[in-house]
């Protein structure tokens, strides 16, 4: 029996750090609170299929008092908690996930002013998750913004096509040079992943971005699922090219890339976090020094995790390792010194 990850609580250390860097909500709200629902219905997509997700109400009470704090949520990760803007906004829906780990609450806010949305989602607040929305932050292409409340976790929206969605109906329709650069960009993304052990990157936990360019679209790959982060013992489960669901992304590397071109780009990837790494040096050990003393996984997954990368990798810091922290230190380590050498992560 495959057990459920458990939710780590946040120490008063990683909450220090999150306050140190502006991460910490000023309004009160509370996951639990968004549970008192009085009903709920479900939501159908555009094709009538059941989405898994419920829309919820509440009493009349307690529905004014919730939709003005999420109100004022979105003005704190949009406005800087603007209060002028919160007149012309207002709640269209609160959804609850029924499925998954976090089962989160996804929150609709419209601008009356000319109908523009936007979603973001609130969760309990998960140690190993709060790790992996910062590391993303730091390391990642793209920013993300998130807060936190105690035990409850505001996380804004990340737009794009759900992977599982794009394969089955976008990618057979893409230009031959897209699919190339598609395939570029997922192997990119594995690197990424597999540096920063971000796990769990099946094709319903990452998106793609089309952006155009002139005459051209560019796709990139964000991942949307920051729950696995530094949790799994199983080294595979951090590189995302192991996973039957990205399989149509692995048959388009074969088709479109070169062994040398394949290389090239890991080559790329390991560089340019290497240099994110070093340029955020200071922001980065505060974080890992708090890891190091935190519990985010098993030791049974920790003891598996640091040997497989040590006979991946030669490098005597990961088996000498004492905490999924002391894990991310070498990882870090040793693509910084080693990011030149296109064999090594």
């Amino acid at each position: 029996m495959v057990l459920k990850k458990p939710s780590y609580p946040l120490t008063q250390s990683l909450l220090s750090y999150l306050e140190r860097y502006e991460r910490i909500s000023k309004v009160s709200v509370f996951y639990d609170d968004l549970l008192r629902f009085a009903g709920s219905v479900n939501v159908y997509d555009k094709n009538e299929t059941d989405t898994l997700w419920i829309r919820v109400y509440y009493s009349e009470f307690e529905r004014s008092e919730i939709d003005l704090n999420l109100k004022k949520i979105y003005s704190l990760l949009h406005s800087d908690g603007n209060s002028e803007i919160i007149q012309f906004l207002n709640i269209d829906a609160i959804d609850y996930c029924t499925f998954g780990n976090s089962k989160p609450f996804r929150i609709k806010v419209r601008n009356i002013l000319n109908d523009n949305y936007v979603h973001f989602y609130i969760k309990k607040a998960d140690a190993s998750r709060i790790y992996g929305l910062e590391l993303e932050d730091i390391l990642s292409p793209d920013k993300i913004n998130f807060l936190v409340f105690k035990d409850t976790l505001i996380e804004e929206h990340i737009i794009g096509i759900p992977g599982d969605v794009f394969m089955d109906t976008l990618l057979d329709n893409c230009t031959e040079m897209e699919k190339s650069q598609i395939a570029k960009e997922f192997v990119k993304f594995n690197e990424r992943c597999m540096i920063r052990l971000l796990g769990d990157m099946r094709a319903y936990n990452y998106v793609i971005v089309p952006i155009h360019d002139f005459d051209q679209v560019v796709y990139k790959i964000r991942p949307i699922d920051f729950d696995q982060q530094c949790y799994e013992g199983n080294f595979k489960v951090y590189r995302p090219q192991f996973f039957k669901e990205n399989y149509p992304m692995i048959k388009l590397i074969k088709e479109k890339l070169e062994e040398r071109s394949i290389i090239q780009y890991k080559d790329e990837e390991r560089a340019i976090l290497a240099k994110r790494i070093h340029s955020a040096e200071n922001r980065i050990k505060k974080l890992l020094n708090i890891m190091c003393h935190d519990t985010i996984s098993t030791e049974e997954h920790l003891n598996q995790l640091k040997m497989e990368l040590y006979r991946y990798t030669n490098d005597m810091k990961f088996k000498n390792a004492k905490s999924m922290g002391h894990i991310m230190f070498a990882a870090f380590e040793f693509i910084t010194r080693n990011f030149k050498n296109t064999n090594l992560i």
